[in-house]
């Protein structure tokens, strides 16, 4: 099954925190790690830390806006592990799999990732709670 959704790893651990610098600081002061990628995505809302742990990622999502969708998420849960993304390798693909299957997504067209990537959500009633993003980074 995994096949037909062109899963190829893990792409990143994401983390909801409230202040981007304050948790970038801590992931520096407590692991020694430093973020070399920093981006904010228009579309999601979003500030972003990227640190790489060889081939996966920890990405720090904080809010860019009070109505932003990690906000709401920051409001209701509080700082926490916010998603796990796969990488895939055609999400339009990925995305028609998982419909086939009945499985419901909140995205149901791909949208706007950092760095150019093309990304979409499985929705948590399907994955048991779990909110999964699907990745599929530029080529």
């Amino acid at each position: 099954m995994q096949d037909d959704i062109g899963i190829q790893r893990i792409d990143h651990i994401a983390i909801a925190v409230e202040h981007l610098d304050e948790a970038m600081a801590l992931f520096e002061r407590v692991l020694g790690l430093k973020a070399p990628h920093r981006e904010h995505v228009a579309e999601q809302r979003v500030d972003i830390a990227t640190f790489t742990l060889g081939e996966t990622a920890i990405e720090l999502v904080a809010p860019a806006a009070p109505d932003s969708p990690i906000a709401q998420y920051l409001a209701k849960r509080g700082p926490g592990i916010h998603h796990i993304a796969l990488e895939v390798r055609d999400i339009a693909a990925a995305i028609a799999a998982l419909r086939a299957r009945s499985v419901e997504m909140i995205d149901t067209e791909p949208r706007a990732g950092k760095e150019g990537s093309k990304v979409a959500f499985i929705h948590p009633k399907a994955t048991g709670r779990i909110l999964v993003e699907l990745v599929e980074p530029v080529r």
